[in-house]
């Protein structure tokens, strides 16, 4: 049975590609973008199954209209995938005031902004999915990267809070967890810091420390996105890339043995 799906950042990168690919297998789809022409192949393509809605999603009024005229459009909307968003590189000391609200205000408040905006419509339905573009970056971080981790971090603690407030209303959430993969994320997608000198070397560490093949196909996460909607009991998380797993697993490891170690500490802090 096809779905309707609502999409953000639809205009390239994963958006664009899940878009098309949710359209060829018969859904609807709802996709936004800043620049709607970047959507013209995708409606010439699929007519009257897509609905290109302009939108920036730091907007919280224009998210909430956005919703709104996707459900009279097509009657419902079964899955949300909040997509839109971009990477911040640069050191923290590097990030001005501006570069840290606007990591924020994309990749953490625009999602909120919208996810507030559909629940009511799911709540009604008794039932929809809430997908959340978070990243491997949402559970672990690295230099460089911190103030995009740090919005990716807060999207986790949300989306897990709000998988429990709303799992009675037959609302389901899940985190997608990518690690690096063949998009412009990294490149026209991204904005950068203006450098100071004495990081040159933290960050020739950090690039230093990529595994040559650390960048999986884009069009590799097709299939785990279908299989996530259309599971029945879908995952709160879903890494998806090899070095997703690695990393992720890899960093807790570490963490329990420096927990463990510091139990004794940790039990004493009870004062009883």
């Amino acid at each position: 049975m096809s779905k309707t799906i609502f999409i953000t950042g639809a205009s390239r990168g994963f958006g664009k590609l899940w878009a098309g690919a949710l359209l060829q297998r018969g859904d609807k789809v709802v996709a936004t973008a800043r620049n709607l022409s970047a959507l013209d192949d995708l409606v010439a393509q699929y007519g009257d199954n897509i609905l290109p809605l302009q939108l920036d999603v730091n907007d919280r009024s224009a998210g909430f209209a956005a919703i709104a005229k996707a459900k009279e459009h097509f009657g419902s909307i079964d899955v949300l995938i909040n997509n839109a968003g971009y990477g911040l590189f640069g050191t923290i000391e590097e990030a001005t005031e501006k570069d840290a609200r606007d990591q924020m205000e994309t990749n953490f408040f625009g999602l909120l902004w919208l996810s507030q905006a559909v629940l009511p419509i799911m709540r009604a339905q008794g039932h929809g999915h809430i997908i959340q573009l978070s990243s491997v970056l949402g559970l672990i971080s690295r230099p460089v990267l911190g103030l995009y981790a740090a919005s990716k971090f807060a999207v986790e603690g949300l989306s897990e809070s709000l998988a429990a407030e709303v799992k009675g209303f037959g609302i389901k959430v899940s985190l997608i967890e990518p690690a690096g993969f063949d998009t412009e994320w990294g490149g026209s997608s991204a904005t950068r810091t203006a450098a100071i000198a004495a990081y040159d070397e933290v960050k020739a560490s950090y690039e230093a420390g990529i595994p040559p093949d650390f960048r999986g196909v884009a069009g590799g996460t097709i299939a785990a996105l279908l299989k996530l909607i259309d599971s029945e009991n879908p995952p709160l998380r879903l890494l998806l890339g090899k070095y997703a797993h690695l990393l992720v697993k890899r960093e807790y490891e570490n963490r329990n043995a420096v927990w463990d170690g510091w139990l004794e500490t940790t039990l004493a802090a009870q004062g009883k």
